[in-house]
């Protein structure tokens, strides 16, 4: 049997319109020529209306996913709860709307894989990246960033972007020490892993915004808000304890280059 190397999982709540056209669209892309073995993973949670049905269609008639139903609303919950049992070595989040050009699906893999990096993000703020999205996304976008780095210290980039990626075993460690279910839950994960000394890997992404998106904008700000002082806080006071993490070896057991670091090497030379 195959190892299983990339989990991409692609959380959905009350998208019956978009998830079809989505699912169909990555899986044409995985099988155009990804060199990794991978699977789609559907975690819905807590649609109301037709998605989940959908979501098992699509797993009966395409061999590369699988649906998940989890009974409770929030993003977070349902990476946590798919990502805690999942038997690949790298675990992918995805929005549904596929936002995010899939092109940089390969480099955001592959140093993972290759034991250069903990983490993967997209980043839609970094030299390189191409974004199309209105300007008041954009400032809120900007702005929450900004207050990450003033607040928590952080040097990544890029919070909120729905195309992140981290292996398995370095998941295994963090998942337990999060708290949100919600929005704030990658920003929370991605805190902590650089508290952990783990490495993230930064790719500039091509992104176009979703005109459709029934993300309350208001609603969620605030609620990242509220998770920034929770989490600040705790880290202050001690309360939230980080463990060191070292990461894995970039040479493979014998030494020699790994698949991955192939598969980067020919994406850079494209």
């Amino acid at each position: 049997m195959r190892v299983l190397q990339v989990d991409i999982v692609v959380p959905v709540r009350n998208e019956e319109h978009d998830l079809a056209p989505s699912i169909r669209r990555l899986v044409g892309y995985l099988r155009a020529g990804f060199p990794f073995t991978a699977r789609v993973t559907i975690a819905d949670n807590g649609s109301t209306d037709a998605t989940f049905q959908i979501a098992d269609g699509l797993a009966r008639e395409l061999a590369e996913v699988r649906a998940v139903r989890i009974e409770q609303p929030g993003r977070g919950r349902a990476l946590r709860a798919v990502w805690s049992q999942s038997d690949a070595e790298v675990l992918v989040y995805m929005d549904v709307d596929l936002s995010t050009d899939l092109n940089a699906l390969l480099p955001l893999v592959a140093p993972l894989l290759s034991g250069h990096s903990d983490l993967a993000i997209g980043t839609r703020l970094a030299r390189g990246s191409r974004v199309i999205r209105g300007p008041k996304r954009e400032l809120i976008s900007r702005c929450y960033n900004v207050l990450l780095h003033a607040c928590l210290g952080v040097r990544f980039s890029d919070a909120q972007c729905g195309f992140k990626a981290i292996r398995r075993e370095q998941a295994r460690t963090l998942l337990p020490l999060t708290q949100d279910t919600g929005w704030f839950f990658d920003t929370e994960l991605l805190v902590l892993a650089e508290r952990a000394g783990l490495r993230i890997h930064e790719i500039p992404v091509d992104w176009i915004d979703d005109l459709d998106s029934r993300v309350d904008i208001v609603a969620t700000a605030l609620a990242d808000l509220r998770g920034i002082v929770r989490l600040g806080s705790g880290i202050a006071r001690g309360s939230i304890k980080v463990p060191r993490l070292r990461g894995p070896s970039l040479a493979g057991p014998d030494g020699s280059r790994t698949a991955a670091e192939v598969a980067i090497t020919a994406y850079r030379r494209a």
